[in-house]
């Protein structure tokens, strides 16, 4: 039911804010939250640990599923990212800022995420750290070569204590990614660059978690998780519809999806 709860707290935050990409948003979250809830050891207390795990949001657009996802586990005040999202000034903007209290790096500009992970992964190797490091992309991403180096640079070092998600909902803004730049089959080209590759049904909480407690099992190699996931989850006004990539609700359309939320969250409760 949390799941549910959580996507209201993300159409709130991008109503508040007058806009935000919803899309992804939606199809991303349930990564967030069984990460942070279940696998990622960092709190608000342990931000400058040295051992604590890294996360980085490579997906950066994503930006108001990870803040529904950090005021829950406490890193930020969700009335007060709902009052100052998208104003002049504010901290709270569409991509990650690491001026705010649990955000590792700035992210954004697509392709940066893995190989910056790669780097943090190495450096825990060299330094003995027992950390893990994590990080989500975009399907539409995949397009980016930075990418593909980071991923080769991964196998080459056996990175076993990074796993890499991939939100692969099969849309981006212009479009179904297999028209725009094909990456299947995804599984064997992440295979080929020497990573232990898991598929998951990433709108399936109870997949997504399997799926990071194997990753940690799994020695001698990165993993990569294809979770295979519904732009939009969640409503269906917008599953599956590029033009829902960042489109702001009208008044009506925010009522609508607010009453698919609260169908989701009681057919939850009923399981």
């Amino acid at each position: 039911m949390l799941s549910w709860e959580l996507r209201r707290d993300v159409l709130d935050i991008i109503m508040a804010g007058g806009g935000g990409h919803i899309g992804g948003d939606m199809s991303v979250l349930n990564a967030l939250l069984v990460l942070y809830k279940n696998h990622l050891r960092i709190t608000p207390e342990t931000t400058n640990d040295p051992d604590r795990d890294r996360f980085v949001l490579s997906k950066g657009h994503a930006m108001e599923a990870y803040y529904a996802v950090l005021c829950h586990r406490g890193f930020l005040d969700l009335d007060d990212v709902k009052a100052r999202f998208n104003k002049c000034g504010s901290p709270y903007i569409g991509h990650p800022n690491n001026k705010l209290p649990g955000i590792e790096m700035n992210s954004g500009s697509l392709g940066h995420g893995l190989p910056v992970c790669v780097g943090m992964a190495l450096a825990g190797k060299r330094d003995g750290r027992k950390y893990r490091v994590y990080t989500i992309l975009g399907d539409g991403e995949l397009a980016e070569g930075s990418v593909w180096e980071g991923a080769m640079a991964a196998g080459h070092y056996k990175l076993d204590n990074l796993c890499a998600v991939v939100d692969r909902n099969g849309l981006q803004i212009s479009g179904p990614t297999e028209d725009v730049m094909s990456h299947e089959p995804l599984r064997a080209r992440w295979e080929s660059f020497g990573w232990h590759v898991l598929e998951v049904n990433g709108d399936s909480i109870p997949e997504l978690d399997g799926a990071f407690s194997q990753a940690k099992s799994l020695k001698g190699k990165p993993t990569a998780i294809i979770s295979r996931t519904t732009k939009g989850f969640g409503s269906p006004l917008m599953e599956n519809k590029a033009e829902w990539h960042h489109h702001l609700p009208a008044a009506e359309e925010y009522e609508a999806i607010k009453k698919d939320f609260e169908k989701g969250k009681g057919a939850a409760a009923r399981e």
